[in-house]
């Protein structure tokens, strides 16, 4: 008797990446990733790699993001799915609250990301966040 697997959708693959954020765990989020996965950011900023390459890199490189800032994810809202033609691909256009500690105003974070969901694993990611947003923000917090 053969075993039944369920593989997760591009739809259900999104829902943990978005909880991977709130929880600002790399390692969940990692294991969204194909082993050989791209990440990659088109619109780059100061501060930030324009792409990780393979699931340790994202792993390592959202740790070492991650673990330097002492913001978190408050809410993720205005999310819309937009599907594609291709059953692996789907566009998610999201807004990222983010929360400062010490009571700081807290500051969105527009963004939008197209993800391709192979086997239930994202293997290309393109992340397209409002970058220069989120540089200048983290600069009037270290003042």
């Amino acid at each position: 008797m053969s075993e039944v697997i369920d593989v997760l959708g591009p739809r259900e693959v999104l829902a943990r990446y978005h909880q991977a954020m709130r929880d600002k765990s790399a390692d969940e989020l990692a294991e969204l990733y194909a082993r050989d996965a791209v990440h990659e950011f088109p619109f780059t900023a100061p501060g930030f790699p324009p792409r990780y390459t393979g699931r340790e890199e994202i792993r390592a490189g959202y740790r070492a993001a991650w673990g330097a800032s002492p913001v978190r994810v408050a809410e993720i809202r205005d999310v819309v799915v937009h599907e594609t033609r291709d059953p692996e691909v789907i566009v998610a256009e999201h807004t990222v609250v983010v929360a400062v500690p010490d009571g700081a105003d807290a500051f969105t974070v527009p963004g939008l990301l197209v993800l391709r969901v192979r086997d239930g694993l994202l293997v290309h990611v393109r992340d397209y966040m409002d970058g220069f947003g989120l540089s200048n923000a983290r600069n009037a917090i270290s003042r």
